[in-house]
């Protein structure tokens, strides 16, 4: 089989393309760009860990935003290189021979498990069956004796879509099922989850032997520790009040913010605005759509109807609309400024030059 530079280089992927992508899995795990080179050799050398991909209840978006299978990036390349092996979506193999697959690979234990999708608990489990056993129990079997296991998209964080009320096939997340797995379980949530942070999970892994620093709910940090709000560069339209109020409309083409439109954008914590998707080339603000939230908990229910027009922001009990917040930001920042100007003007820094005394030698000062 070729080695990850002959496979990036098939794909038109360049040396430095290549460094360029480990740079920013280095800042996404905390080591800064100029580990971009340990990054390199970490992903490319032969010691690599088994990956067992489980598909429980999800409709495989998480997979497909990993494959892009017409055009596939760099973050998928390098997952397809670290020993995926067995992935019930991707894997030639079918029926027996990939059940043997999965034997084999989760036999010594000592691999990492990501599971996509949520887990099924309806019906005792019967709602979603492989290979004649449950989902529950597969999950059960798989994740033992993982060494770590990343629960990959909303669905395997908290159930997800599948979980949306009434929720009749009993739909959970991970933890939820396995409470005691969570000394080893890191979450990626979304819809899709983004491949570069689970390639960055996955270097972490590798590289550090522990995952990257964690939030309460299991979150990396540095991917999920700030609002998309916090990034989005539409930020400078909702200070300024400039607001899309319906779609089709001059505002709209001027790429005004979407807060009006039932951007969840303020409550929810993921960097999409500066990873991307698709090579960074776009994001759901960027392409127009409001954020739905999907990086948020019980994102679904908590959320929809997604489009829902938001007239309120509401800090505590207190109700103010968007443009209100952004006139006191913009009456705030206009009173630090003057605030600045009064301080300098009494330390002589903003002077006149023609009032500026002159020195005895005929020079000013300022």
């Amino acid at each position: 089989m070729p080695d990850l530079p002959d496979r990036l280089a098939a794909r038109g992927v360049t040396r430095r393309d290549f460094l360029a992508f480990c740079g920013s899995l280095a800042v996404l795990i905390g080591l800064g760009e100029a580990a971009a080179p340990e990054v390199a050799r970490a992903v490319s050398g032969p010691r690599l860990p088994k990956v067992v991909w489980l598909n429980l209840g999800s409709c495989t978006g998480c997979t497909e935003s990993l494959a892009q299978s017409d055009s596939p990036d760099i973050a998928s390349i390098v997952l397809d290189v670290l020993s995926l092996d067995y992935a019930e979506t991707l894997m030639a193999a079918a029926g027996s021979q990939a059940e043997q697959a999965l034997k084999r690979a989760i036999f010594t234990g000592g691999h990492i498990a990501i599971v996509e999708g949520a887990i099924m608990t309806g019906e005792g489990g019967n709602v979603l069956r492989i290979a004649g056993r449950t989902g529950t129990e597969l999950l059960h079997e798989v994740c033992a004796q993982a060494r770590s296991v990343i629960a990959v998209g909303s669905c395997a964080v908290d159930g997800g879509w599948v979980k949306a009320k009434p929720n009749p096939a009993g739909a959970k997340g991970v933890l939820d099922e396995l409470p005691d797995l969570r000394e080893r379980l890191i979450n990626l949530p979304t819809c899709p989850a983004n491949p570069e942070w689970i390639v960055a999970t996955l270097v972490s892994l590798l590289m550090l032997d522990r995952p990257p620093a964690l939030d309460e709910m299991r979150r990396p940090v540095l991917m999920f520790g700030q609002t998309i709000h916090d990034l989005c560069p539409r930020r400078g339209h909702f200070t300024n009040g400039e607001f899309v109020e319906r779609f089709g409309y001059p505002e709209e083409r001027l790429g005004w913010c979407l807060y009006k439109m039932g951007c969840k954008g303020p409550t929810t914590l993921t960097n999409c605005p500066t990873v991307r998707w698709n090579r960074r080339a776009s994001w759901c603000v960027e392409s127009g759509s409001p954020c739905i939230g999907c990086g948020s908990p019980d994102w679904v229910d908590a959320n929809a109807p997604f489009r829902l027009r938001t007239d309120a922001v509401r800090p505590g009990v207190l109700g103010m609309k968007p443009e209100n917040v952004a006139q006191i930001l913009a009456a705030g920042t206009a009173g630090a400024f003057a605030a600045w100007g009064v301080v300098e003007t009494a330390r002589g820094r903003m002077r006149d030059k023609d009032s500026t005394p002159e020195t005895g030698d005929g020079d000013t000062t300022g």
